[in-house]
Parts: structure tokens; C-alpha cells; sequence
């Protein structure tokens, strides 16, 4: 075992690893004091949004924010009205619902329930 002592945000740790010969083993690492606290695990990249066709008098919805989607109300195909929830974003812990800015017919939905957006993103298509 070795000995090692890592300072993290100001906090120091005295941790002890063990050298491992295997290529498939990692090696162990031990914090002896204090206890270390459990990093946040990283944001996982969701899928990027479809590509969205837009054409000559069709409306895109597009994402006000950063976020993620979590339902998805609308359907392609479908007839829906202004103010007509589509979907719902969840950005800094609040719900946005994405309303409908026109009447019309769901032409595309190019998000999923769980996928990260940007703001700006096409969300949907109504023509």
C-alpha cells in the first residue's frame, strides 16, 4: 500500500492505494481521514434533438431555456390549437409547459421524454 495525500477544494485527505499488477483490475483507494465525501456523478450527454424541417409556412417551437424534456403531450399528426401544451421542460428545478404558439397540425415532435435541450432547439413543428 501507499500513501498518498490529496487536497480537494481546499479539503485535505490522506488516502492509501494499492498497486494492482492485473491489466484488468483498478486500483483500490481508501480514505483514511476524514471520510470523503461522494462526487457528484457527471451529467450524462442526452441525445441531440432530430433535425427539424422546416418548411414555407410551417411554425417551429422552439426551447425558451436549457433543459429537459420530461412528457411529451403532443403527437405528429394531430390538430391542435394555440395555447395547447406540447410538452413539458423542466429547466432550474421548475416545469415550463411549451404551448402551442399557433393553430394548426403537429407536424414533427423532434424531442423525447429524458433528453436534454438547448435553448433555442426546435422542440416541434406545426404547420
Amino acid at each position: 500500500m501507499k500513501k498518498f495525500n490529496i487536497t480537494v477544494n481546499g479539503t485535505a485527505y490522506q488516502v492509501e492505494v494499492e498497486e494492482v499488477k492485473e491489466a484488468k483490475a483498478a486500483p483500490a483507494a481508501k480514505a483514511a481521514a476524514p471520510a470523503a465525501k461522494a462526487a457528484a456523478p457527471a451529467p450524462v450527454a442526452a441525445a441531440a434533438p432530430a433535425a427539424a424541417e422546416v418548411g414555407a409556412g410551417d411554425t417551429p417551437v422552439t426551447a425558451p431555456m436549457p433543459g429537459k424534456i420530461i412528457k411529451v403531450v403532443a403527437e405528429a399528426g394531430k390538430a391542435i390549437k394555440k395555447g395547447d401544451v406540447i410538452m413539458i421542460l423542466e429547466a432550474m428545478k421548475m416545469q415550463n409547459e411549451i404551448t402551442a404558439p399557433v393553430d394548426g397540425t403537429v407536424k414533427s415532435i423532434n424531442a423525447a421524454a429524458d433528453q436534454g435541450v438547448k435553448g433555442g432547439d426546435i422542440l416541434a413543428v406545426i404547420k
